[in-house]
């Protein structure tokens, strides 16, 4: 067994080239301290980026590579592996492009194949259009349907984090009705299993995490719905028989993520559909907020917002989701242990 050691090396996607990951990672790079704590590199376009440097109005030297072993780590240096999909005259900023979302998709398999050959640490990704990625015909919802395609990863889940609020999901990218159906004992304990594993990756030996119900109140004992019986109960009795620290019933939605908010009970929460955490953890921090993906053979977090195609060419991108992103990635990293 090795542990990996400090400073990682991070893949850092630019995502839709004419959004605005482009932008705030050029705020990133352009940090003091950006190589304190990681060693980052850039997949995408060093022409947009360098588009980019100069939108911010900062100053960085772009180093095109060809491989990980030509980058230079050092401060005012942004090392971009340039996949030279486009030419910087093809793409319009702000736009939906399906030339775009290849590189976009290029980008990230990119990255999920270094991170496979353990060439990277762990991958970080900038938002992507999903618009503009079936455009290109690559028909997939978003990052982590692709992430679970090219990784074989059967049991996946989305894990939002911003400091001591992290939620997971049953279900994420469906329709209401599809996600009542997927709210199935099997499918909660893989979750709360994989929960448990990421808040242990993110240094707590002894996590604490609360499952919220689906229905109003918990179902009432089966008055405005039985799935929190039927279904929640048998796979939290199911986690706690394993020996996984998991509080004893269902919790009423609408309360178990003030409790993990103001009074600090649990390290985190499962949600049982997309809109029932995303509502909570975009309340919490909107601008700061992380998406993690749970279940891979590769560690990877992302910022959790969109390509605010409005604001391209502003410079008014905000980076906080980036750098939150970033050191979370480092924190997974430095505690993943590889077999």
């Amino acid at each position: 067994m090795t542990t990996i050691t400090p400073l990682p090396r991070l893949a850092i996607t630019m995502g839709d080239p004419t959004g605005c990951g482009p932008e705030i990672i050029s705020k990133v790079f352009t940090s003091p301290d950006v190589y304190t704590t990681s060693l980052p590199l850039v997949i995408g376009s060093a022409q947009v980026l360098q588009w980019a440097i100069g939108v911010i109005g900062k100053q960085a030297k772009i180093q095109k590579i060809k491989t990980i072993s030509e980058a230079q780590f050092i401060p005012g240096v942004i090392n971009v592996l340039d996949l030279e999909i486009f030419d910087i005259s093809e793409i319009k900023p702000g736009n939906i492009q399906p030339l775009a979302g290849r590189a976009a998709y290029e980008y990230l398999t990119c990255a999920i194949d270094l991170a496979l050959a353990n060439e990277v640490e762990a991958i970080v990704t900038a938002p992507l259009s999903k618009e503009a990625l079936n455009l290109a015909g690559f028909h997939f919802d978003g990052h982590t349907e692709i992430l679970a395609t090219r990784t074989q990863s059967k049991k996946v889940t989305m894990m939002l984090a911003s400091k001591n609020f992290h939620v997971t999901h049953v279900s994420t990218h469906c329709s209401l009705r599809e996600a009542i159906e997927r709210c199935k004992t099997n499918r909660i304990l893989d979750v709360i299993r994989l929960t448990n594993e990421a808040l242990k990756q993110m240094g707590n030996s002894q996590p604490f995490i609360g499952i919220a119900g689906l229905n109003p109140h918990c179902g009432e004992n089966g008055l405005f719905g039985t799935e929190d019986v039927e279904q929640i109960q048998p796979a939290i009795d199911l986690a706690c028989a394993e020996g996984i620290r998991v509080y004893e019933t269902p919790i009423p939605p609408d309360t178990v993520f003030v409790r993990m908010a103001q009074n600090h009970e649990f390290d985190a929460v499962v949600a049982q559909y997309h809109d029932q955490g995303h509502i909570a953890s975009k309340i919490v921090d909107f601008w700061g907020g992380v998406n993690i993906t749970l279940g891979l053979p590769i560690i990877r977090t992302s910022v959790d917002h969109g390509t605010a195609f409005d604001v391209v060419g502003t410079g008014k991108a905000n980076p906080a989701s980036l750098f939150n992103a970033i050191e979370y990635a480092c924190v997974m990293a430095k505690n993943r242990v590889i077999s």
